[in-house]
């Protein structure tokens, strides 16, 4: 039966070739969209599932407010850690996990052969100090040194086995053991141990571990604060592990003791609160309200939106199916009639249609799986870094695309397979099977598929072209400073060293002397930046305190000159150390309580131990993107690790300037990497989501589009074969191409202009939320629609024309004999 079954199914598929590739197509779009944002998903709800009763694990955190604005981080008191261990109760295991501060990473230095000649690795990555619990939370396996004295003396250090092999290539693990390792020129760890690597993903990268006593033997104890509980470094994280049993309201009762009895200011009222939290270990890589230091968060709306996109996109070739198999129905009446008659039930009728669409099914799925690869390297900018195509191949895929295969054969081919098994066979004999009542039942059905599937594609466009449009809004508004022709590079800087500065002094007089440098600066950060540096400043109204948390910048003299920040009222500041004076923004102004920000003029402010004299106001700017607002900022006098230059606009694409400049970077800093960026990339990284939705979206609308074509294609098809016979009766009564193609076209345009009417407001609700996003924003323009609306009916309306001109121009004398 099962063998009747599949000829019966391949003899039907060939006999209906533009149908079937049609069908393929459009069900492979949807499978292969869906296979990978399933690999997406499958790779991010990965993470960190090998940690030992990591139900029992999480990150401490703190919710804080400042000045009645929340705040919060996954950074902590460095105190914090060896507090718990003391005084709470109910905690297995307590890990502190500091970072090397900067970016992270360090330098490496490595005796192997030459003891006088190092083996240097730079910028080595991936580097924490912590103690041995964290390797007994992970299960780490031990391929050298013993676990029981592990991590527990200073300066020592434990390598994972790529680490080993990578300073010490040749050397068995075992003698790893007892090697020396120098980070940053100033610390020397002796290696105790080599643990086998870590393979699963997990929310914390590292495999090379530092002892964390080392700390208390080292400056890095002033580094890394260790004894203040008032402030804290984005390098610092803590870990614990419950015990069994143990409640997180009790933990986080006892945590909140531990803060009152050690910071008495951090809870002082209810606009400025701390409180540490607990966050499950199965939340930290999905939150990215805590997103710690260079930790990479998967966002859950992400993968809803991604996991939406793959459902549309499976339902529209879903659709195209039924809409093309219900609408050639009456081609396969006689077969049913004879099938009937010859005794077969409705069950096994469903069964041999169903048997059908799993084929096609399989079809589409082999092409998807064919596609994927192709696809990853597509789409890479949108996929994990560490998803690989080999995941294609796991159990856990397999499982999935069985599961997809039944189901999209089941979706896609229940509808057709009980229409047709319903029809009698007596009529189905006589070709009237399709009577009137059921093919006005059919056709509705199918009408109504066909404006769920524009819909879609109409909600996409119009998505499409808001977001766009914002992207262009955010990159082209005005930010308030220079952003264009400005390139900005780090310099190996130390504030304490006197060499440091004479280095920095040298390296900017090198770039002023060159003719392609306009203006050349040494600061802080650029005025606009991912980052943040704030400073809590006081002003006293004459009545009271006014404590504002604001952002802060500084730079020398031609800082503010470079970047055209622009100076409504006073003057700039001098370049002076011992002078203390500022320049503040509108904004500051207002949260200090003046009407007119020019009145700030002359006013003095508490920062830290000194007071600064106000004497000038700066035109207000954005410091970070279009997505909040401007925050108060105060710029001071200073100098700092980042050089920022501005290139002369006629030096074309800077090619021999920036050489140049790299020259000079290298002879005053041999041996340091040059790395530098143009400030105008810098800020378009601030919406790099927003340019990936919009690319995704781009992609997306054009599949949607692609289907729900191919499906209008399908059954214009079909409606100009079942029509020909009145085509050529119509043209032998005088009828133009022109009248033949608007009747034929007639009904189809009026279900897209149906489709935009109720995906237009829909559209409409959707972008003004997504646009809450933004505190400066465009506009939802009228023409948003209208070209959306007009540009889809003639997609329309190309795709229509495909067969109804041709249907139009064809011989009206073969169409009348035609059977």
């Amino acid at each position: 039966m099962f063998k009747n079954y599949l000829i019966v199914s391949v003899r039907n598929f060939w006999r209906n070739k533009t149908f079937s590739a049609i069908n393929i197509l459009g069900l492979s779009i949807g499978i292969s969209a869906a296979l990978v944002i399933f690999l997406i998903v499958y790779y991010e709800v990965s993470y960190d599932k090998g940690v030992l009763d990591g139900d029992r694990v999480y990150r401490v955190v703190m919710d804080m407010k400042f000045n009645g604005n929340d705040g919060h981080s996954a950074a902590l008191p460095a105190p914090l850690g060896p507090a718990i261990q003391r005084e709470v109760t109910g905690v297995e295991k307590v890990i502190p996990m500091f970072t090397f501060q900067g970016e992270g990473d360090a330098k490496v230095s490595v005796v192997n052969n030459n003891p006088l000649k190092p083996v240097i690795y730079k910028k080595q990555p991936n580097i924490v100090f912590t103690n041995a619990q964290y390797l007994q939370m992970r299960g780490y396996v031990w391929l050298a040194g013993s676990q029981q004295n592990a991590l527990q003396k200073p300066f020592s250090t434990v390598l994972s086995g790529s680490k080993a092999k990578q300073y010490f290539p040749g050397v068995a693990f075992t003698n790893v053991v007892g090697k020396q390792i120098t980070y940053n020129d100033e610390l020397t760890t002796t290696v105790t141990g080599v643990v086998q690597d870590k393979t699963e993903n997990s929310s914390v990268t590292a495999d090379e571990f530092i002892s964390l006593p080392t700390i208390a033997k080292t400056q890095l104890q002033n580094s890394f604060m260790m004894n203040v509980w008032d402030d804290w470094m984005a390098y610092s994280t803590l870990w614990i592990q419950l015990s069994k049993g143990t409640s997180v309201a009790a933990t986080e009762l006892q945590l909140k003791g531990l803060l009152n009895k050690y910071n008495k200011n951090a809870n002082k009222d209810a606009a400025n609160s701390m409180a540490f939290k607990l966050q499950p270990l199965s939340d930290v890589h999905f939150n990215g309200l805590y997103q710690g230091f260079q930790q990479r968060v998967a966002h859950r709306s992400t993968m809803y939106g991604l996991l939406a996109i793959a459902g549309f996109l499976l339902l529209l070739g879903c659709i195209n199916f039924i809409n093309l198999t219900t609408a050639q129905a009456s081609r396969r009446a006689k077969e049913i009639g004879i099938r009937k008659t010859m005794g077969s039930s409705k069950n096994q009728l469903v069964l041999q249609f169903l048997s059908e669409t799993l084929l096609v099914t399989i079809m589409a799925t082999i092409l998807s799986i064919v596609l994927t690869p192709l696809l990853l390297q597509l789409f890479k900018d949108f996929t994990p870094p560490g998803l690989r195509v080999s995941m294609l191949y796991t159990m856990g895929v397999g499982v999935f695309l069985v599961s997809l295969v039944m189901l999209v054969s089941f979706l896609s081919g229940l509808y057709p397979a009980l229409v047709l098994s319903g029809y009698k066979p007596v009529l189905a004999l006589k070709n009237q099977a399709y009577t009137s009542t059921g093919q006005t039942r059919t056709a509705w059905v199918r009408k109504t598929l066909t404006v769920s599937q524009f819909i879609i594609a109409q909600f996409f466009v119009i998505a499409t072209v808001i977001v766009s449009k914002q992207i262009n809004y955010s990159l082209t508004a005005d930010m308030g400073f220079r952003k264009d022709a400005v390139l900005n590079f780090n310099t190996p800087w130390n504030p304490r060293d006197t060499l440091s500065k004479v280095k920095v002094a040298a390296l900017l007089n090198k770039l002023k002397a060159m003719p392609g440098v306009q203006l050349a600066s040494q600061g802080f950060l650029a005025p606009a930046t991912e980052g943040a540096a704030f400073g809590s400043i006081k002003y006293f109204d004459g009545q009271k305190d006014i404590k504002v948390d604001v952002q802060v910048r500084w730079g020398d003299e031609n800082y503010l000159k470079l970047y055209a920040v622009k100076l409504l009222a006073g003057r700039t500041i001098i370049p002076s150390d011992s002078i203390k004076e500022c320049l503040i923004n509108e904004e500051y102004a207002r949260e200090m309580g003046f009407v007119k920000p020019l009145d700030a003029l002359n006013r003095q402010i508490e920062w830290g131990k000194d007071k600064y004299t106000i004497t000038g106001i700066m035109r207000d700017f954005h410091e970070h993107s279009t997505h909040g607002l401007i925050d108060p900022i105060v710029f001071k006098y200073g100098t700092g690790n980042m050089i920022h230059i501005a290139l002369q606009p006629q030096a074309g694409e800077w090619k021999n300037t920036i050489s140049s400049i790299e020259k000079a970077y290298t002879s005053i800093y041999p041996g340091e990497d040059f790395s530098y960026a143009f400030y105008d990339d810098t800020i378009a990284k601030f919406y790099s989501e927003e340019q990936n939705t919009a690319k995704l979206l781009s992609w997306s609308t054009g599949l949607t589009i692609l289907i729900s074509c191919l499906g209008l294609l399908g059954l214009v098809i079909y409606t100009t074969e079942t029509r020909v016979k009145e085509i050529g009766i119509r043209k032998i009564l005088g009828a133009s191409v022109t009248h033949i193609v608007s009747i034929l076209s007639r009904d189809f345009i009026v279900l897209v202009i149906l489709a935009f009417a109720i995906a237009a407001p829909v559209a409409w609700w959707a972008a003004h939320k997504w646009l809450e996003g933004f505190a400066y924003k465009t506009s939802v323009s009228w023409w948003v629609f209208a070209v959306s609306g007009f540009g889809m009916v003639a997609v329309a309306i190309i795709t229509l024309s495909i067969q109804t001109i041709k249907a139009a121009v064809a011989n009206p004398v073969k169409a009348i004999k035609a059977e």
